[in-house]
């Protein structure tokens, strides 16, 4: 036997007030006075009402939807997205929609915003690298659309932006890795049209300063943040002669090929060659040895980046700066230069590891 479900008509009886009252409670407008609000309040935890979007969107001013919008190949960057902006929505009584878009497409400014008026959303949450797109970005703000961008290449607008320090801990894990006594310490480059992921490949070039190690371009190869790239990018690195013994891959799929490269070619890992990623997605853990990696925030990110968006539609906005700290997780996939029993200690924050660091956190400054 199927439950009846309450309606707003009952709601609104119940309280005696209209049915536009009521969803001007239900959306939290500022014009109800304090006592006919209570009373529509305790209406509705007397007959446990639960308002459905239609309802919470009649009286005009919100739909209740925002957009997430995504072009990775990640699937666990992605998913961690979402999970991050479910939570705040669940927890504020909003709905999400997903969708992926094409970088590229020429047309991408119009589709979107075709999508927002379509769908009527009350504003958009823009993933790398859409975030990095400056012409959709204008488009949104000319169209008064509000959009919060996740990880892009410009902080200059604190209210619409949520970051982490990926220079700085890119940084540290190149230092990390000098400690341990590695001199030739290779990188794969993450995709050209990330830019936040070309922060990365700054911090390393900073942790090579910092260690006291000159930069050499022939240790670097150019990646597209997938497995297939890492794995073709540690073909060529490995090649070298002599060949780095330590690699790090602007990403941990691009660290994975490259670990399954290493397997190929006979080196063992951290025996013969230490490899280190960026993102701490689920398979670096799972991989063999265990990746050691950088842990990016990615939901906590996308959860603040939900809560800045919803100020904003609120007309709550504030200027403040939203960087959330990564961490470094050491694990197995990272030892000592080989032929070195004692890894020299370089210059950096970063303190020498040793076999009881494994699988321990160590927090970005």
């Amino acid at each position: 036997m199927a439950i009846r479900k309450t309606t707003i008509e009952e709601v609104a009886g119940l309280a005696r007030v209209s049915i536009k009252t009521v969803s001007r409670v239900i959306n939290d407008e500022p014009n109800v006075r304090p006592s006919t609000r209570q009373r529509v309040l305790d209406a509705i935890e007397r007959l446990h009402y639960h308002p459905s979007q239609s309802a919470r969107s009649l009286a005009g001013a919100r739909s209740y939807l925002i957009g997430l919008l995504y072009d990775n190949p990640s699937s666990s960057y992605v998913t961690n997205v979402q999970e991050g902006v479910l939570d705040r929505c669940r927890a504020e009584g909003y709905e999400l929609i997903i969708n992926p878009c094409d970088y590229k497409d020429p047309d991408l400014c119009t589709q979107v915003s075709k999508m927002v008026s379509q769908a009527r959303l009350d504003g958009l949450i823009l993933t790398p690298p859409l975030s990095d797109h400056k012409a959709l970005v204008s488009t949104l703000d000319d169209q008064g659309i509000p959009f919060v961008l996740i990880a892009p290449p410009d902080r200059s607008d604190p209210a619409r932006s949520v970051f982490t320090d990926d220079r700085e801990s890119c940084c540290e894990m190149t230092c990390y890795l000098a400690s341990l006594g590695h001199e030739q310490i290779g990188y794969i480059i993450g995709h050209p049209d990330h830019a936040a992921v070309g922060t990365r490949f700054l911090g390393y070039k900073d942790g090579l300063d910092r260690s006291g190690i000159r930069f050499d371009e022939r240790s670097t190869e150019q990646g597209y943040n997938s497995f297939e790239s890492g794995e073709l990018a540690a073909r060529k690195m490995l090649s070298l002669d002599p060949r780095p013994t330590a690699v790090f891959a602007g990403n941990d799929d691009m660290a994975a090929g490259a670990m399954k490269m290493a397997h190929e070619l006979g080196l063992g890992i951290p025996e013969d060659l230490s490899i280190v990623g960026f993102d701490d997605v689920p398979l670096a853990s799972h991989l063999w040895p265990a990746l050691t990696t950088i842990r990016q925030p990615i939901r906590e990110m996308a959860d603040k980046a939900a809560e800045l968006l919803l100020r904003q539609i609120r007309g709550e906005s504030r200027e403040e700066l939203h960087s959330i700290p990564s961490t470094l997780v050491i694990r197995d996939s990272t030892g000592p230069k080989p032929d070195s029993n004692n890894g020299r200690l370089g210059s950096g924050s970063m303190k020498e590891a040793d076999s009881e660091s494994r699988g321990t956190e160590i927090r970005s400054a």
